[in-house]
């Protein structure tokens, strides 16, 4: 099988591992075959790919869009290596406010499965990354938000000490106030 997958800390986010076969001309992988993610549990049908190029140190996040127009994302690099973070703000969620990091990188192949109901957010380590994410709802400004990059409570620990971040960004909202629809079931 071309990919391994495990759940993290917070089950519903998987981190991917796509196998890469490599010869004298480079190498070749799978970053995406539905049957598969499907026979794992990953029954999403993605509609739009999404591609960023940051330089380090930049953080983007911690966005998502609120129902009717969540996004479930699959993330990767495709140059350079990140910090890629997900974190649970669903209502009454065993893990409510706690958040998953994992390194991407165009080295280690992995890619990173965010559902819906949690900010996502990344920042680069590289002199500059490339990242590519598919998700399964086109970009909807009016359902646009976010949350604090340093939100206290979250207290993710970004492996980055002074990141570049745009004015929206600065001033989002924390949790606590983050204007949220999510529920777990």
């Amino acid at each position: 099988m071309p990919f391994t997958f495990k759940r993290l800390d917070i089950p519903k986010v998987m981190l991917v591992d796509a196998q890469s076969f490599s010869d004298e001309r480079g190498f070749f992988l799978e970053s995406f075959k539905e049957s598969t993610f499907i026979n794992t549990g990953i029954n999403t049908k993605f509609v739009q790919d999404n591609f960023s190029h940051s330089i380090k140190n930049v953080l983007r996040g911690l966005h998502y869009q609120k129902n009717p127009k969540a996004q479930a994302k699959l993330v990767t690099a495709l140059k350079g290596k990140i910090f890629d973070v997900a974190v649970d703000i669903r209502k009454n969620s065993p893990t409510y406010g706690k958040w998953v990091g994992e390194i991407l990188s165009d080295q280690n192949h992995k890619l990173l499965y965010i559902p819906e109901g949690f900010a996502h957010g990344f920042c680069v380590l590289s002199e500059d990354a490339d990242v590519l994410y598919k998700v399964n709802q086109e970009y909807s400004p009016e359902y646009e938000k976010g949350i604090l990059w340093n939100d206290p409570e979250i207290d993710i620990v970004w492996p980055i000490d002074k990141p570049i971040l745009i004015e929206k960004d600065l001033r989002l909202p924390v949790l606590k106030d983050a204007d949220n629809n999510f529920f777990y079931h």
